[in-house]
């Protein structure tokens, strides 16, 4: 019943007032007021709503297929689902990212607002739920239990096309900058310590090759949850479902999202089993481990700009400091380091939440859903930051690193299949102890030529495997 500003909806608990323009229920009011956790509703994820959506219209054509929806009532469903998945009516999923219940307020918030979207569509008032209810019609031959985890499934499939893509748009950024620098000289470093020399273009290379591995990891994970449970129902038995039930929705949901789901083998082991969330976030801690291993990188490279290794020039995004005039900091490469602190944050949330689960149902999916969407939301929008506002920018001080090229002691690697071990250490030594540099001391002792050292220094010798020439 509808009076003014407020309507009356009854559950097991007994009668509530809905605002009358919502398209929530007492179900999801009832949520909202048990869960103020965090302030930020399950809204902020349109994929989840998305995914949401795109199962219950698959549950309603199957349904119908199976002679237990009338045409119109499925009709009325889908056209809702379709508005969902366009976006609309996103802002009525109200209730917190965090929840008790294993996501039972998640899936009465999307039966809600679907039932009482296709009521409008029927002619009807919102709330009017003799004539489609959100329980009886929308949730037919489902249960939160097997309908939450396939949304954040396919919600998360989504999502990982989206960070796949992104992280290839950084990639090819790091490749082109390999390129550029192919033929600039400098110092490799082990232990901090001067090491041999190398290209900037080899450095900046194995950043791309270190993407391009996550990517396909991040492939592989996926498949993963393309395995569904749709049809347990309640704990994988799947009771109160028709038999036909499970290979009839996976079918429709095939075809409306275009993934290559499968139905579980065993839907028992299926429903309270979250190995594959916890797989699909050890990858994402892994490409944020190696992303922040890289934004080391570039600061300490362009780390001075008079003090410091200053090998390569960062971007410069905004002034870096309220008391130090023209100081400029690293700010893109130290906003991805967060991201990847947050993330391996997430993936220990993941885990504790994965083992906690007990006996046929892991209650705490909900913070698993929140904590894989902020991972795979955040690193993609870091590595799409990082490669447009900070690696497309990357300039190098070639004079500086030839420089240190030069007078590193280091280089005497190099010489070392030619004038032996011994006489290498006592030319590092000596440099070392007087500043002096290697390719002098090594003409002073009487060594080598000077055109053999010329040879011998020369970059691509230096950076590369070459048949020796032990003269």
């Amino acid at each position: 019943m509808t009076t003014g500003l407020f309507r009356t909806e009854h559950d097991l608990l007994g009668d509530r007032e809905v605002p009358a323009n919502a398209y929530y229920g007492v179900h999801t009011l009832r949520a909202l007021e048990n869960f103020p956790i965090t302030g930020t509703p399950i809204s902020i994820y349109p994929e989840l709503i998305k995914a949401l959506a795109c199962i219950k219209q698959a549950a309603a054509r199957t349904n119908h297929e199976l002679g237990l929806l009338d045409k119109e009532r499925c009709d009325a469903i889908v056209l809702a689902c379709a508005e969902l998945r366009e976006g609309k009516l996103h802002e009525q999923f109200v209730v917190d990212v965090i929840q008790g219940g294993a996501g039972t307020s998640t899936n009465m918030n999307a039966n809600e607002v679907i039932a009482n979207r296709a009521l409008e569509l029927l002619g009807h008032e919102k709330g009017s739920y003799q004539y489609l209810h959100p329980n009886e019609q929308v949730n037919i031959g489902q249960s939160t239990n097997d309908v939450y985890p396939s949304a954040l499934k396919i919600a998360t499939w989504f999502g990982i096309l989206g960070l796949v893509d992104a992280m290839a748009v950084l990639r090819r950024a790091f490749e082109a900058k390999a390129e550029e620098f192919k033929d600039i000289l400098k110092m490799g470093r082990t232990q901090m310590q001067d090491a041999v020399p190398m290209t900037l273009g080899q450095e900046f290379s194995t950043y791309a090759v270190m993407l391009g591995e996550d990517e396909q990891r991040l492939r592989e994970a996926a498949l993963l949850i393309c395995e569904l449970n749709m049809g347990a129902t309640a704990i994988g038995t799947g009771i109160t479902a028709h038999p036909d039930y499970a290979p009839l929705i996976l079918q429709r949901l095939k075809e409306i999202t275009g993934i290559p789901l499968i139905t579980a083998p065993n839907l028992i082991e299926a429903t309270q089993d979250c190995g594959a969330f916890v797989q699909l976030s050890g990858v994402l801690k892994r490409v944020a481990i190696k992303l922040s291993k890289t934004c080391n990188d570039l600061r300490l490279l362009s780390s001075g700009p008079r003090a410091g290794l200053g090998e390569i020039n960062l971007p410069p995004m905004q002034a870096g400091s309220s008391i130090m005039p023209g100081k400029v900091n690293p700010v893109i490469p130290e906003v991805v380091n967060q991201i990847a602190f947050e993330v391996i944050g997430n993936d220990i949330t993941v885990s504790f939440a994965a083992e906690a689960g007990q006996l046929q149902l892991n209650a705490f999916e909900p913070i698993i859903a929140h904590s894989l969407f902020k991972s795979v939301s955040h690193l993609r929008n870091g590595c799409l930051t990082l490669a447009g506002r900070c690696v497309n920018g990357i300039t190098a001080n070639k004079e500086h690193l030839r420089s240190l090229v030069e007078n590193s002691i280091g280089i005497v690697t190099a010489l070392n299949p030619y004038i032996g071990y011994a006489n290498t250490t006592a030319v590092a030594q000596e440099a070392h102890a007087t500043g002096g540099s290697v390719y002098e001391i090594v003409l002073r002792r009487g060594l080598l030529t000077k055109r053999q050292l010329d040879d011998i220094l020369r970059p691509e010798v230096l950076t590369r495997p070459t048949p020796l020439n032990l003269m």
